[in-house]
């Protein structure tokens, strides 16, 4: 039985930034990952299957909208508690945070933002209870970082609209049971609207053969005709404002998770350049290895300190997107250095499952794309700071 030894990293004593309640839910998601995550995600892994049994549990441990009031099945907690509980999942599996950070800010999070009282009542209970998986569909097979551009688009047709159109690269889509779509109404405008499965005309085939995120569930959204009842539209926004705030809240997200997957990158190289000899002596004793290891913690040290600031600044109602996006980029460009160092200090051992790291360095190629890539994101500070608009 495979045993998680992590042990979380904390050089600066950031510990004492956090309240008792942040720590005893970092404990209490932490707890689940050791026991009932670790020993089975290197196995769906391998086998390229999403462990569907995990919905419920991480309902349960209250994974799901933590951040949306407990009125509604979410979690009533502060944004460093969510930040928290995204970076000790995907400690674990940046698949499994995805499926997480998906359910809870791109699903849950618009429903509470934009949707009726009706559309939460009905929906947000159960996507909290995990009796519900969402998904969220932005991305068009021609239009990624350019979600304008999309041309799937809503007809009135009287008491309902008929959605036409496709979206790919969709977390939870082959198992979800409802999904928030953005789509263009006949004025021009980008509409988000829910769509149940079941509803004719409406498919979500699975995207296979993929290197990363094997043991997430990634498919399209395909739309043929289908016939979505008007009281499904969101009726408090338009425009790209819709989507662009939930990816906000999934980047806040992602910022905290990915600094997870770097800090068992390194927790696990720490461990071996302890335990492995070489030259009579172990490899952690040699001043090349001692550097990978000291940039490491030096890297996550920083990290920890960012995704903390967000944090407070998010609670207090202060943080801009571009803030977010700048921890977004660094968070992921930081664990993915991580990653690597870490494999080579495992040597050949670090391209097994019998460690995490080549399975974090995977999963770390898709994170450094989906909601924004590396490079939008660094164009989305430059445009911040001096005010120049270079998508234009």
């Amino acid at each position: 039985m495979y045993k998680d030894l992590y042990q979380h990293p904390d050089y600066y004593q950031l510990d004492e930034l956090l309240t008792d309640e942040h720590k005893l839910i970092r404990d209490t998601v932490r707890q689940y990952v050791k026991k009932s995550l670790s020993p089975i995600i290197e196995d769906y892994a391998q086998r390229a299957e999403f462990p569907t049994h995990i919905v419920k549990e991480l309902a349960d441990i209250g994974a799901f909208g933590p951040s949306i009031p407990a009125e509604y099945g979410g979690g009533g907690l502060d944004y460093i508690s969510y930040g928290i509980i995204m970076q000790e999942l995907e400690r674990c599996d940046s698949g499994v945070r995805s499926t997480a950070s998906v359910q809870g800010s791109l699903v849950m999070y618009p429903i509470y933002k934009f949707g009726s009282e009706m559309q939460r009542r009905k929906y947000l209970p159960k996507l909290g209870s995990g009796e519900f998986l969402g998904c969220f569909g932005l991305t068009e097979p021609d239009h990624g970082s350019n979600p304008a551009g999309m041309i799937t688009n809503i007809k009135d047709a009287g008491d309902h609209v008929i959605l036409n159109g496709a979206k790919m690269w969709i977390s939870n889509s082959p198992f979800a049971d409802v999904a928030v779509v953005w789509a263009k109404d006949e004025a021009g405008d980008i509409r988000g609207l829910i769509v149940e499965r079941g509803m004719e005309g409406f498919t979500t085939p699975e995207t296979k053969g993929k290197w990363s995120l094997r043991a997430s569930a990634t498919g399209e959204l395909v739309f043929d005709n289908v016939k979505v009842p008007k009281e499904n539209i969101f009726p408090e926004v338009k425009g790209l404002k819709g989507p662009l705030t939930c990816l906000s809240s999934a980047r806040y997200g992602i910022a905290w998770g990915a600094l997870g997957a770097a800090m068992d990158c390194y927790d696990s190289a720490l461990r071996y350049s302890k335990e492995r000899i070489q030259f009579e002596r172990p490899i952690g004793q040699f001043q090349l290895t001692q550097k990978k290891l000291a940039e490491m913690i030096t890297e996550i040290t920083k990290s920890q300190l960012m995704v903390w600031r967000l944090g407070v600044l998010m609670n207090e109602g202060r943080a801009t997107p571009a803030q977010i996006s700048m921890a977004k980029r660094n968070s992921v460009e930081v664990a993915l250095n991580i990653a690597r160092e870490a494999r080579q200090i495992h040597g050949g051992m670090g391209i097994t499952g019998e460690y995490s790291i080549m399975r974090h360095m995977m999963n770390l190629e898709s994170v450094v794309t989906y909601e924004g890539t590396h490079d939008i994101h660094l164009l989305i500070t430059g445009m911040d700071i001096t005010g120049l608009n270079a998508f234009k």
